[in-house]
C-alpha cells in the first residue's frame, strides 16, 4: 500500500475510548486524518477528546460481536469519508484466571470481542480494500499472542488466534495490494490492568496459589510501572502505516522483544528435544506402495 499523500487518510479504529486506541485517535486527528472510531460509549470517547479538533471524527457505537452493527459502521465510514485506507483492530480486554477457572460464558465473551469481532471487521472492510487495491490492516495483538503464561490462558488464546488470522490474511490479500501487520506491544501504562479493562473469573479454586499471586501482582503492583508509553506506541502504529516498512510482526517495547526472544529460545530447545522422536513417524521409503 502507498499511504495517500494527496489527501487525508481514513482510518477505521476499534476500541477507542481508552488507552492505546484513544491515544491513536487523538494523534490521528491532530495529524488531520479522517477517523472512524468504534466504541461501546461514544460519549466517553468524545469527552476524552476534549480540546482536540473532532471535525474529522466519526464516533460509532458498535458491539463488535454483532456482525450487522459492524457492517453498518463500515458502511457509515465509507459514506462519510469515501473509503477506508487503514484498519486497526484494537478492541480487547484482559482476563486473569487459571484454565480450570474460566467458565464457558467467560471464554465465549472474550472470543466474541477478541476473535469474532476482528473477523467481523475484516469481512466488512476487505471487499472495499480489494476494490481499491490498496489498504493496510493492522491487528493489535500482544507479545502474549506469541508467548503464553500461567494465569493468562484465555487472553492469550484470543491473541494467538489473532496472530493466526493475521498470518493467513497477509498471504491471502497481498495480491490485492493490501498490507497486513500484527502489532505486539508489551505492558503499557494504560487502564489495561484496571478493573474497567481486565476480567476475573466468577469462581476460583485454591488449587492454584501461584495464579492468585500473579493476579494480585498484576492488579496491585504492576499498574504504573509498565515500560510501555501508549503515546509512543500510537506513534509507532502510525509509522507502521505511513512508512509501509513494517514486518509482518511488529513488536513494541523492550519487554516485548525480551519475551519474544525467550519464546524463540524455548521453541528452539523443544525442536531439538523433539527431533529424534519426530523423524520416527514418517512413512519409510520401503513402505511406500
Amino acid at each position: 500500500m502507498t499511504y495517500p499523500a494527496d489527501r487525508p487518510a481514513t482510518w477505521f479504529v476499534t476500541g477507542t475510548s481508552r488507552g492505546l486506541g484513544l491515544e491513536l485517535v487523538r494523534q490521528l486527528l491532530d495529524r488531520g486524518e479522517n477517523v472512524a472510531a468504534t466504541t461501546r460509549s461514544t460519549e466517553r470517547l468524545v469527552g476524552a477528546l476534549a480540546g482536540t479538533d473532532t471535525s474529522r471524527l466519526l464516533a460509532l457505537p458498535v458491539d463488535l460481536a454483532d456482525e450487522a452493527q459492524v457492517t453498518q459502521a463500515v458502511a457509515a465510514a465509507t459514506d462519510r469519508f469515501g473509503g477506508i485506507d487503514v484498519v486497526v483492530n484494537n478492541a480487547g480486554y484482559g482476563f486473569l484466571a487459571a484454565v480450570e477457572e474460566v467458565s464457558d460464558a467467560e471464554a465465549r465473551a472474550m472470543f466474541d470481542v477478541q476473535v469474532f469481532g476482528v473477523w467481523n471487521v475484516l469481512r466488512a472492510v476487505l471487499p472495499g480494500l480489494r476494490a481499491r487495491r490498496s489498504g493496510h490492516v493492522i491487528n493489535v495483538s500482544s507479545v502474549l499472542g506469541l508467548h503464553s503464561f500461567p494465569g493468562w490462558s484465555l487472553y492469550t488464546a484470543g491473541k494467538f488466534a489473532v496472530e493466526a488470522i493475521t498470518e493467513a490474511l497477509a498471504g491471502e490479500v497481498a495480491e490485492h495490494g493490501i498490507s497486513v501487520t500484527s502489532v505486539e506491544p508489551g505492558y503499557m501504562r494504560t487502564d489495561f490492568l484496571r478493573p474497567v479493562s481486565v476480567g476475573l473469573p466468577a469462581a476460583t479454586t485454591d488449587a492454584y496459589p501461584a495464579v492468585r499471586t500473579l493476579v494480585a501482582q498484576h492488579l496491585d503492583e504492576i499498574p504504573g510501572t509498565q515500560l510501555g508509553d501508549p503515546a509512543k506506541a500510537a506513534a509507532a502504529i502510525i509509522a507502521v502505516a505511513t512508512t509501509g516498512e513494517a514486518p509482518l510482526h511488529q513488536l513494541l517495547g523492550s519487554d516485548s522483544l525480551a519475551l519474544a526472544e525467550g519464546k524463540i529460545r524455548s521453541l528452539a530447545d523443544d525442536l531439538e528435544a523433539s527431533r529424534a522422536l519426530a523423524v520416527t513417524t514418517d512413512v519409510q521409503a520401503a513402505e511406500v506402495v
